[in-house]
């Protein structure tokens, strides 16, 4: 077996039957959490800065791992797999979460302050190393026409409803997109309060919404709940 063959295997998500992958995986989990710590303080030490460093090189190191063997991870795209894994989900995330621990920039340069926002994508990592997330998004990928019907169903609602309210309620919307934000928090049953209709037929299309908001809400969580256990049933069976 190559090296870069050995190390695609290692650094890939763990098999059961794979010590060095499973090690890998937890020390990778490990990193993780420890990079996380800092960013639960508003306050920074010396402690703090060594766990941000340290992981940080671990995470720069997993990275170019991941770039050297990504024909490996994707076959089918021939040479081109070095730079698709750049762009890909976990790739952009690998690369953001290192990004601004490189940053050398004077405090004064408010607008790169920003790339510290990034810092909280290394929660994300954790994605990686989840069977849960995996069983997921398998899920949303078989019911993704389902998924996609029932999201075309909310908009063209929240669409229709907003509109409705915005020419029966004049006085209570300054513009159409107050009508949208209205019907947004209205389907989903959040209802904020601070924009009500006043009038009794606005009040009549309000509860009506309420009440949709809960039926269209409740869609994709089945599709994706029997999803879910037709996926585990599967897995058990095969």
């Amino acid at each position: 077996m190559s090296l870069r063959r050995k190390i695609y295997e290692v650094i890939e998500v763990a098999d059961k039957d794979d010590r060095d992958s499973l090690i890998y995986d937890r020390f990778m989990l490990v990193c993780i959490a420890a990079s996380i710590v800092p960013l639960c303080f508003k306050e920074t030490n010396a402690l703090f800065i060594w766990l941000d460093r340290a992981t940080v090189t671990v995470f720069i190191v997993d990275y170019l791992l991941r770039w050297w063997t990504a024909d490996l991870k994707y076959e089918k795209s021939g040479k081109w797999a070095f730079l698709r894994y750049p762009f890909s989900f976990f790739g952009i995330v690998d690369l953001l979460s290192i990004l601004p621990s490189l940053t050398m920039l004077s405090s004064g340069f408010k607008l790169f302050r920003l790339f510290r926002l990034n810092k909280a994508l290394k929660a994300l990592k954790f994605l990686r190393y989840s069977h849960s997330f995996e069983l997921i998004l398998n899920v949303i990928k078989r019911e993704k026409r389902a998924l996609a019907a029932v999201c075309v169903l909310a908009g063209g609602y929240i669409a229709l409803s907003a509109l409705i309210m915005f020419q029966v309620e004049p006085d209570s919307f300054d513009t159409f997109f107050d009508a949208i934000y209205w019907a947004v928090v209205t389907l989903t049953t959040v209802g904020y309060g601070d924009i009500y209709p006043t009038s009794e037929i606005g009040r009549i299309v309000s509860m009506t919404s309420s009440f949709m908001g809960i039926a269209i809400v409740a869609l994709p969580t089945g599709i994706i709940t029997a999803g879910y256990m037709r996926e585990l049933s599967r897995e058990k069976w095969d």
